[in-house]
């Protein structure tokens, strides 16, 4: 795998981060938050690029498995988040105005997926759209 695999990998993982910590941030993750997610990496991510993982995958399914793997270990919305916020932060270039779209489409698909938006996810979503405003 070259340089350009990884740090493709490594955004689409961070982005697997920012997902989980809108789901999360109520302190639990439910299912149809997680089938949100799942459909609108099948229909929107997957095409960004023609990046692929190791093992001939999209790419962009590391959101999927970065996710699950982090909902099994249980961590915390806020360390997610600040370490998408981290990566971010470093990697701006990365974040086209497009880019910054299908995130803010996807969190708000999640966040609207069980019941609606509560309070703890509106936070969260205030926050980040904070720093896509800097």
């Amino acid at each position: 795998m070259n340089t350009t695999s990884n740090i493709g990998l490594t955004f689409y993982q961070n982005l697997g981060k920012l997902f989980y910590a809108v789901a999360a941030s109520d302190k639990v993750v439910r299912g149809s938050e997680y089938d949100s997610l799942k459909k609108i990496i099948k229909t929107e991510w997957v095409h960004v690029d023609d990046l692929q993982d190791e093992f001939g995958a999209d790419a962009a399914f590391q959101i999927e498995i970065i996710f699950d793997w982090l909902n099994d270990k249980e961590l915390s919305a806020e360390e997610a988040f600040n370490d998408f916020k981290n990566y971010y932060n470093e990697n701006k270039h990365r974040f086209s105005n497009t880019i910054k779209i299908m995130i803010w489409n996807t969190v708000n698909t999640i966040a609207g997926a069980f019941s609606g938006k509560n309070k703890s996810e509106l936070t969260m979503l205030a926050n980040l759209k904070l720093m896509f405003d800097r």
